[in-house]
């Protein structure tokens, strides 16, 4: 694998040129560029353009005239639902090339990579088969032989897509491919930082045929081109996956044209642990192992998280060791190399945050039980990478920063509770209500904790899989809106009544 990753691709090395417009690709109107750097070791490994106000104008300008003037939103169903199909199908045949740019351009394992790559293609075959087998409307019993009505489903229009830079690829695909299904046409904005997997699903999309102007991509700061999208008044919605100070921007500026808002702001997981999940050792087992990848996946850059572990008193000393342990053995690198099992933060400002977080919960008490620094360089963790240990916190409490805010690092705290109603209290004493687990061998207890918890997703002794039919979103601050499912593909619609006279005669409600 590390032979691998010294090859260049044509996918790895973008040209200037990552502005698509109207079926074209373009330079940015100002000529900036950026340096995009892998995070293991900190250099840069492609360049794309930096686009601004100017080139987020001209792109909105080219879906508007692509959703107005042309064919796609008067396209058939039938035949969208096959270019998504067929977009599924090169997704597969570029398996490999978009897993390692993954890998390169966020810092996660290629076989990460590979699986958002498998995923991706699968949330483009669901919104293919969902619109391809919905019925022509929902008719509307009117109480009369003589009246036909029907509620139909039509595109937004022009979407302002705005996706972060954990998931580049899987979150621009959980917005475009029911943008697309549903007849609209877009424009999006991928994060600066991890720009490269975006234009290269560009590319796929004009490979499978999409008409010129449906996509459109701008390469460039939030600042600017995603400011610009989510206050334009020809863009018909705008739906944006990101931190809540900037989700609270969007919604600001949305707010002056009254147009439609989408948001998925993040989440402070729980994972609640029950002693009785931890009778037998195979259930310790699993339990200790699952808890590892709620908080270490992706070095803890994921959404959904499960980053506050609160745990049965009676077993937390055996459970908090062993995992510490294990927390301790993680082997950290370089994504492209063979056997390491998480790479590095995505940047030198994310390792920073982190590393004032675990600061200030040490500073409050918190118990240091594992990591809580940067490693010592190696062959495969350059020492210009951006890593950081995995990190265990005991002793933790509500009021600590780091159990309330998000901290996006390899960073796990661990609280404590003794009956059910606490480990309830505590598992939804937070602002956000994203996700959420329940480990327990009380298959009563299971549903009766899950029905209690104010989070979008709840996982049953299990943690992190989500499925392309099932809605995805939060309570709370988490934000508004699902992705995901047939709520996924509704944000991306309106609905029209159509109201049908079959005997048409004078009213005489005015006598004339």
């Amino acid at each position: 694998m590390a032979a691998a990753a010294e090859r260049t691709t044509s996918a790895e090395r973008p040209a200037q040129r990552t502005i698509h417009i109207g079926g074209e690709w373009r330079e940015a109107v100002s000529g900036a560029t950026r340096d995009i750097l892998d995070p293991a070791d900190a250099k840069s490994f492609a360049v794309v353009a930096e686009g601004d106000e100017r080139d987020a104008d001209a792109a909105v300008a080219a879906a508007r005239r692509a959703f107005d003037e042309g064919p796609w939103p008067r396209t058939p169903v039938a035949e969208r639902a096959a270019l998504l199909r067929r977009v599924a199908g090169l997704l597969v045949r570029d398996r490999e090339s978009l897993g390692l740019l993954e890998s390169r351009d966020a810092g996660k394992t290629v076989e990460e990579g590979r699986v958002d790559v498998d995923c991706v293609a699968d949330a483009f075959r669901y919104f293919a088969d969902l619109v391809a087998g919905e019925a022509g409307g929902r008719v509307v019993d009117a109480g009369s032989e003589d009246v036909h009505s029907v509620v139909v489903h039509e595109p937004v229009g022009v979407c302002g897509l705005i996706t972060p830079w954990n998931y580049p690829l899987l979150q621009a695909s959980w917005k475009i491919a029911p943008a697309l299904a549903a007849g609209n046409t877009f424009v999006v904005k991928p994060s600066e930082i991890t720009p490269l997997t975006t234009v290269a699903l560009m590319r796929l999309l004009v490979e499978a045929g999409l008409p010129d102007g449906v996509a459109n991509v701008v390469t460039g700061p939030g600042h600017s081109v995603g400011a610009r999208f989510a206050e334009h008044p020809d863009v018909d919605l705008v739906s944006f996956t990101g931190g809540l100070i900037s989700g609270t921007k969007v919604a600001q500026a949305a707010a002056v044209s009254v147009k439609k808002v989408a948001l998925e702001l993040g989440g402070k997981n729980p994972n609640v642990v029950f002693a009785d999940a931890c009778e037998t050792e195979e259930g310790f087992d699993t339990a200790v192992d699952q808890a590892l990848n709620a908080a270490f996946i992706h070095s803890g850059q994921v959404c959904s998280a499960g980053s506050r572990l609160i745990i049965e008193e009676s077993v937390r000393e055996r459970f908090v060791a062993e995992l510490a342990r294990r927390a301790e053995r993680i082997r950290l690198g370089r994504g492209t190399e063979d056997g390491v099992e998480c790479g590095p933060l995505v940047s030198e400002r994310q390792r920073e945050r982190t590393e004032e977080y675990v600061a200030s919960a040490l500073a409050e008490g918190a118990v240091l039980r594992a990591g809580g620094r940067r490693p010592e360089p190696s062959g495969t963790r350059p020492a210009t990478g951006y890593f950081y240990e995995p990190t265990v916190l005991d002793r933790c409490h509500r009021e600590m920063r780091v159990v309330r805010e998000e901290v996006f690092g390899p960073v796990l705290t661990v609280e404590t509770f003794r009956t059910e109603d606490e480990a309830v209290a505590l598992a939804n004493d937070t602002e956000y209500g994203l996700a959420g687990g329940v480990w327990t061998a009380d298959a009563g207890r299971a549903r009766r904790v899950a029905g209690r918890l104010r989070h979008g997703t709840v996982w049953i002794n299990d943690f992190h899989p989500y499925l392309p039919q099932a809605e995805w979103g939060g309570f709370g601050k988490s934000g508004v809106g699902r992705e995901l499912g047939p709520s996924g593909l509704a944000e991306y619609r309106e609905s029209k009544h159509v109201y049908q006279n079959l005997a048409q005669r004078p009213v005489r409600w005015f006598a004339g």
